[in-house]
């Protein structure tokens, strides 16, 4: 398994290796965030949010981060690496959630941008696949701005919070195709 304690960065966002240190730090946003509709995580009450970050961390195929404002000098929300099949060289990117106030900034596709860039040319994987809500439009969007490709839709896979069964729209980026996504999607 991978096991990493390396920060991403650039000159707006920071990815830090999520930590239980980091539960404090990451509350103030988790009560601002509504996972409620599109989300399985719960971070509502400091007790799922202290959960959440345990079961993060004491997972075998996951790399979580919390994530790093430079703008604001704070601590936004958090990021991971999910589902990692080292042998298939194939992970996700997602279980993302961000502080209101930085969603439509910029921040996102920036985050993007280092953990794609990392799982492709550090990592060496072949795939990353980010798995949305097939309601959750707005994240769709963010997903589709990055070049990634809508691959299917899984139907009624995911339990949210709430108890509705929701379908998940799977989108991919191929190794192959990261070279010129980087160029064309992130100006890199």
């Amino acid at each position: 398994m991978i096991n990493t304690t390396r920060v991403l960065e650039d000159n707006i966002v920071k990815l830090i290796p999520l930590e239980h240190s980091h539960t404090d730090l990451l509350w103030p946003v988790a009560q601002q965030v509504d996972l409620y509709k599109f989300g399985s995580s719960d971070v509502s009450t400091l007790i799922n949010l202290k959960e959440y970050i345990s079961n993060a961390l004491k997972a075998d195929n996951v790399i979580a981060f919390a994530i790093y404002d430079k703008r604001t000098s704070s601590y936004v929300g958090s990021t991971r690496f999910g589902n990692i099949d080292t042998k298939n060289k194939v992970l996700h990117i997602g279980w993302t959630w961000i502080s209101p106030a930085t969603q439509g900034t910029g921040l996102n596709h920036k985050m993007k941008f280092l953990m794609l860039s990392y799982a492709f040319e550090h990592l060496g994987f072949e795939k990353v696949e980010l798995r949305i809500d097939e309601r959750n439009i707005k994240s769709r969007k963010a997903v589709e701005k990055l070049g990634a490709s809508l691959e299917g839709i899984l139907r009624k896979n995911v339990t949210t919070k709430n108890n509705f069964r929701r379908s998940s729209c799977c989108y991919g980026i191929l190794k192959e195709e990261w070279p010129t996504l980087k160029q064309t999607h992130f100006n890199k």
